[in-house]
Formats: structure tokens, sequence, C-alpha cells
């Protein structure tokens, strides 16, 4: 589909070219995503800039990204657009993590790349053309996540950029924050543990093993009273969890909660079978 670019584009040019719905494009308009001219009759008349956008923030939210924080990407790759084609041809892909503009022989990186926009567009002879780019063949993270765990034991550093490299490829992967975290606690390096658990609660909601390492790293940062709190929260996720009734009846003890010490250490004992 070409059309010509001179007077900017109307709603019914967006959806030829974008493929979106009036009630889409109306939609992002409200939403602040693009703030088009108006025509002689007060119609909407869209850049390309303003298409770029629409075509991003469609895909963004596609994928659920929060609203706020499309907003907060697209601002700044839309004041670096040009507001007409050059006749060489602009080109956005996405290059890894990173959008990435061809303009002629120049390439210029708009954002940071934390968001990945699939799709491109050419403009040969000052016409306009979109193309859908097929998304890049997601990394194959349960082999990636294997050969962290390999590492572990010849190489703990490097299991350590392994299970970040699965993590930003599978931010919902729980095992791997448990394993970054248990590295990371064991090489002393206990704040960033501390943070990379509190990143895998985020994703993962009440992962009792998560909140279970979170408190032990507490216990040895010296805040009895924040671990004890983390425990009883496992232990909500996790009821038959003995080893945090088994922690939290000692810290208790220590604490001076009797009642609640004698609870716990009777809990351990039934799923044990202790003494």
């Amino acid at each position: 589909m070409v059309i010509d670019t001179n007077d900017g584009y109307t709603l019914r040019d967006v959806g030829k070219l974008l493929g979106l719905s009036r009630a889409v494009v109306v939609g992002l308009v409200d939403a602040g995503f693009v703030t088009p001219a108006r025509g002689p009759r007060r119609e909407y008349r869209f850049s390309f800039p303003d298409l770029v956008v629409m075509r991003a923030a469609q895909g963004l939210s596609a994928a659920k990204i929060p609203p706020a924080r499309i907003l907060r990407s697209l601002r700044k790759l839309r004041a670096q657009l040009p507001d007409r084609m050059p006749l060489n041809g602009l080109r956005i892909e996405a290059v890894g993590d990173a959008v990435v503009v061809s303009e002629g022989e120049r390439q210029w990186q708009p954002d940071d790349g934390q968001y990945v926009f699939q799709f491109q567009v050419a403009a040969p002879g000052g016409a306009i053309a979109f193309f859908i780019v097929p998304p890049a063949k997601p990394p194959d993270t349960e082999a990636a996540f294997e050969q962290a765990l390999e590492l572990e034991s010849s190489d703990p550093g490097a299991a350590c950029e392994a299970y970040r490299r699965v993590l930003q490829h599978d931010a919902s992967n729980c095992d791997a924050y448990v394993n970054l975290g248990r590295l990371l606690h064991e090489r002393g390096k206990l704040r960033e543990a501390e943070a990379t658990y509190r990143e895998g609660l985020g994703h993962c909601g009440s992962h009792a093993t998560l909140l279970f390492n979170l408190a032990v790293l507490q216990e040895d940062l010296r805040e009895p009273q924040a671990a004890a709190q983390t425990y009883r929260t496992a232990l909500q996720a996790q009821p038959d969890l003995a080893d945090a009734h088994h922690n939290l009846a000692r810290l208790c003890a220590n604490l001076d909660l009797k009642q609640e010490a004698l609870r716990h250490w009777s809990a351990f004992r039934r799923l044990t079978g202790a003494r």
C-alpha cells in the first residue's frame, strides 16, 4: 500500500497503512500517544512520526507493556523523527535490545533499547510503505538455564552472568532468580542478592523459595525482625515449608516471642518427625 505524504494522513489512510481500526486510532490519540494536526474540516491529519509512534504503541500495548512506560519510551523516539520521509528512505528496526534508525548510510539509536519495536518503515520515491517485520526467534532459555547450572560448580561468576542473560529474555523465570540470588549470597554480594530476590518476587509473586532465601539473607544482614516477617510470608505461601518453621521458631525464641516459637517448633516436628 503506497500513499502520498504531502497533506498528512487521514484516519482512512492510517487504517489502510497500519491495519488499525478507527476506534483503535482514536483511542491512541485519546491516550496521548500522538497529537495530530487538524484539517480544514477539523478532521485529524497525522504526520509520518505519528504513524510510526502509533504502530509502535499498538505493538507494545499488545505485548501488555504498561501505557505509562510506552509513553516515556515513544516520546523520545517521536522527538527525533523527521517531519517528512527522506528520499533515500528511513528504516526503524530492532537490533538486539536496541531500536536503531537507519537514514541512508547513517544509523542512530533514539532510545536505550529497553523496548523493541517490531516493524520497518521504508520510503521509496518519497512515498510511505509499512512492512511488518517477523519477530526475532527467542533464545532457548531452557538450554541457557541448563548451561548456567553447569557453570555453578566450575565458574560461579560466569554462572551469575548466564542467569542474568536468562532473565533478560525471560523475566518470569523464578528458578533463575532463586539460583542467581543464592550464588550472589554465597559470594558475599549480599545487597545484590537481596535486590535479585526482590526483583524475582516482583515478577513471581509470593514464591516460597524466593521468600525463604530472602529471609536467610536478612538474617545474615542482621535484620532479624525483617527476616521473621519474611519467613511468615513464605509460610503463608507454603505452610508445609519445614525449614521456614525451624528458622522462624529459632528467631522467635531470640526475639522473646515464646508462644509463636512453640507453634513453629511444633509444626517443624510434625512435618519432619523430629523430637
